[in-house]
C-alpha cells in the first residue's frame, strides 16, 4: 500500500515507470505463500497497537523492517541477489521515494498554515467544515486538504466527550472521497492522468457518484453528530482547551508554496526531455528528479519562512510523518511479490482473483472491477492497485475512456472510495489519525477503525457498486 499524489495528491507514486514490480521478477513463479509477509505486516499493524501498545510505540520501525527482511532475504536466496536488489531499488526509488517526498512536502507546508480562533463543534458547524474539506480535496489533494483542515476540526470539538466520529467521517470524506473530481485530487487518478486519461474525463465520469456518496455520508454524519451532541449536553461540560475566538490565518506564505508544489507536479507530468538516470531496477527520468528536488526545496522554504510560533500553535511535530514513512517503506517492500503475482494475471497464483473480473463470455465485469479494485485498495495502496487493474483492463486510455468507460470509472471509484476502508488504504488516513490522537482524540485501533468503516462506509459503497456501476 504503498500509497500517494493528491491538487497535490499524495504521491506521484509511479510516474517514473508503468511497471510496478522490477523486471526480472516472474510473477508466475511465486506461490501464494509469498503473500504471507505482507499479510503478517498488516496483521501486526492491526493487533500490536491493541495488545502490545508500548512495544509497538517504541519499536514499530524495527518490527516493520523485520517483516520487510522476511521478504527480501528469501527473495535473495531463491531469485538471486541481483534480482532482489533491482526489485528493492525499484520499490524504493521509483515508487516509495516520490511518494514520501511529496507527502513530506505537503505535510511540512500544510503544517505551516495555522488557523487560529475556534468554532464551536455543533452538528451544523462540523458538517460545514467537512463539506469545505471535501470540496477542497479535489483542488489541493486529499493530503493537502487533510493537513489544512484536521487541526481546526479537532479544536472545534476538543470540549466534546464524543468526538471520535468526527475524525472518522473526516477520513471518509476529506482524506478520500473528496479527491474524486480531478486527477490532482487522489493518487490513483493522477496515475491515470499520467497514463493518458484526459483531465476532465475524471470530473465528468465521477461527478454524480461522488455527489451521491458525499451527500449520503454528510447526511449520516449530521444525524449521528446531532444525537451525540445532545448526549454531550446532558453531561457536565468539559473544559474547552480552545475557547471561541475570531478565526485568523497565519503562515499564508505556505499557500504560495502549496501552489509551487502543484506547479511542480503539473510541469513534471508535461515536460518530457527524454533524459533519465539509469540504476539497477530503476529508470529515473530527469523530470521526476527535478520535481522531487523542487518539492524538497519548497518544504525547506516553508521551514525557513514560517515563524516557529506558527508551527508551535499548530502543535506541529514530525511523529505522524515518521510513522507513515517507516510503515509504508515496509509496505512497499512486502507488497513486491503480491504485485508480481497480480501482474502475472491468469498465470499467477492469484489467477482466481483475476478471473473474477471477467464474465463467462470473457467480457469485462464492471462491478467486479469496482469491488476487487476497492477491496485491494483497502489494503494495498490504491495507486498501484489502480494501475494493476488499469493494465488488466487493456491499458489503452483512449479505449478505456470510450468503449470501456464504465470499466475505467469502476476502477477509479473503487480505488478512490475504498481507500478509506482502513488506515493504510490511503496515506492521509494514518496521518490524520496520528494528528488527531496527538491532539487528544481517542482514535480507534486499526481494527476498531475498520468496524466504523464497515458499519457506515461499506453499505454506501456497496450500494454504489450495485446501482451506479453498470
Amino acid at each position: 500500500m504503498p500509497l500517494i499524489a493528491r491538487m497535490a495528491p499524495l504521491a506521484l507514486t509511479i510516474i517514473s515507470s508503468p511497471v510496478m514490480a522490477a523486471e526480472g521478477l516472474d510473477g508466475k513463479s511465486f506461490g501464494i505463500g509469498w503473500s504471507l509477509p505482507f499479510a503478517g505486516l498488516l496483521l501486526t499493524m492491526a493487533l500490536a497497537p491493541l495488545f502490545l501498545h508500548r512495544t509497538w510505540e517504541h519499536h514499530y520501525g524495527k518490527i516493520a523492517a523485520g517483516w520487510a527482511l522476511v521478504v527480501l532475504i528469501p527473495l535473495a536466496l531463491t531469485r538471486g541477489f541481483g534480482v532482489t536488489l533491482e526489485a528493492f531499488l525499484h520499490a524504493m526509488l521509483v515508487e516509495y521515494m516520490p511518494f514520501i517526498i511529496l507527502l513530506f512536502a505537503l505535510y511540512t507546508i500544510a503544517g505551516g498554515i495555522l488557523v487560529t480562533g475556534n468554532l464551536r463543534g455543533t452538528p451544523a458547524t462540523n458538517t460545514t467544515l467537512l463539506l469545505i474539506g471535501t470540496i477542497l480535496a479535489s483542488f489541493v489533494g486529499t493530503t493537502g486538504a487533510s493537513m489544512i483542515m484536521i487541526r481546526p476540526v479537532c479544536r472545534a470539538n476538543d470540549d466534546r466527550r464524543h468526538n471520535v466520529h468526527v475524525i472518522i467521517f473526516f477520513i471518509f470524506l476529506v482524506s478520500n472521497v473528496g479527491g474524486s473530481l480531478t486527477p490532482l485530487g487522489d493518487p490513483p487518478l493522477f496515475v491515470g492522468f499520467l497514463r493518458g486519461v484526459d483531465f476532465f474525463w475524471t470530473t465528468k465520469a465521477l461527478f454524480w457518484p461522488t455527489v451521491f456518496v458525499a451527500a449520503v455520508l454528510l447526511a449520516a454524519f449530521y444525524a449521528l453528530d446531532t444525537y451525540l451532541h445532545a448526549k454531550d449536553d446532558k453531561l457536565p461540560a468539559l473544559k474547552d482547551k480552545t475557547p471561541d475566538r475570531d478565526i485568523k490565518i497565519f503562515g499564508q506564505v505556505n499557500f504560495l508554496l502549496l501552489a509551487g508544489v502543484i506547479a511542480a507536479i503539473l510541469i513534471s507530468a508535461s515536460w518530457k526531455p527524454g533524459v533519465s538516470l539509469k540504476l539497477p531496477g530503476a529508470n529515473l527520468p530527469v523530470q521526476g528528479l527535478v520535481r522531487d528536488a523542487v518539492l524538497l526545496a519548497l518544504a525547506g522554504l516553508s521551514l525557513t519562512l514560517t515563524p516557529k510560533q506558527v508551527r508551535a500553535g499548530n502543535e506541529f511535530s514530525w511523529g505522524a510523518i515518521l510513522e507513515v514513512g517507516k510503515l509504508f517503506a515496509a509496505i512497499f517492500v512486502c507488497v513486491i511479490p503480491v504485485l508480481a503475482m497480480l501482474q502475472a494475471g491468469h498465470q499467477g497464483a492469484l489467477k482466481g482473483l483475476v478471473a473474477l473480473v471477467s464474465n463467462a463470455d470473457g467480457s469485462p465485469n464492471p462491478q467486479m472491477y469496482y469491488f476487487l479494485t476497492g477491496i485491494l485498495s483497502s489494503f494495498l495502496d490504491n495507486a498501484p492497485t489502480y494501475l494493476v487493474f488499469f493494465e488488466l483492463a487493456g491499458g489503452d486510455p483512449q479505449v478505456l475512456m470510450t468503449q470501456k468507460a464504465n470499466i475505467l470509472a469502476a476502477i477509479s471509484l473503487g480505488a478512490v472510495y475504498m481507500g478509506a476502508n482502513t488506515y493504510i488504504g490511503n496515506a492521509p488516513n494514518l496521518m490524520v489519525a496520528n494528528i488527531a490522537r496527538d491532539m487528544g482524540v481517542k482514535m480507534p485501533s486499526f481494527l476498531g477503525y475498520m468496524v466504523w468503516s464497515f458499519a457506515i462506509l461499506m453499505p454506501v459503497l456497496v450500494l454504489v457498486g450495485f446501482v451506479l456501476v453498470k
